[in-house]
């Protein structure tokens, strides 16, 4: 929630229009939606968010302090079998983060604000994120030995399937 009405995000947004000198929405009965010029501002926007944000906490005697929550997205096998373990040490640590745990097998888009740290198998694709390894996870293929009998395969992995990050 920005805190502001209407009327004065509008006026903030066409100030912002024109000292830019390009709409950065476009106007219809159905509301607001965004230029291409308004999509690419959007990193920009959320590192100047965070910049603030940073300089709020250390000002205000907050910055020691870990507080406040987090959203972390993750598969559901990663975010079922893998994180509450993870997570419990992580809650033991900084009691006073609140996470919240967003299962889901699509890749939720960060730069939208859709989570705060995303738990993927691949490598992100937008260049605004940092990617780090965090681990390997041994993953195996199961099947019976009827289907087996009928559907033959080769018992060596098709190394062209996997991207390592």
């Amino acid at each position: 929630m920005l805190a502001t009405t209407q009327p004065t995000m509008g006026r903030q947004v066409a100030a912002l229009e024109a000292s830019l000198g390009v709409k950065l929405f476009t106007r219809s009965i159905d509301g607001l939606s965004p230029t291409e010029a308004g999509l690419r501002l959007i990193p920009s926007a959320e590192a100047m968010a965070a910049a603030a944000e940073t300089a709020w906490r250390s000002t205000s005697g907050k910055a020691d302090e870990a507080r406040g929550t987090v959203r972390i997205t993750a598969s559901e096998m990663i975010g079922g079998e893998v994180l509450p373990l993870l997570l419990t040490g992580f809650h033991s640590l900084y009691p006073q983060i609140s996470v919240e745990l967003v299962l889901s097998n699509r890749n939720e888009d960060l730069l939208r604000g859709d989570a705060d740290i995303a738990v993927r198998m691949v490598r992100p694709s937008q260049a605004a994120l940092l990617a780090k390894r965090i681990g390997n996870i041994d993953a195996g293929l199961y099947a019976h030995q009827h289907y087996l009998k009928e559907h033959p395969m080769s018992l060596r992995p098709a190394t062209t399937c996997i991207d390592r990050i």
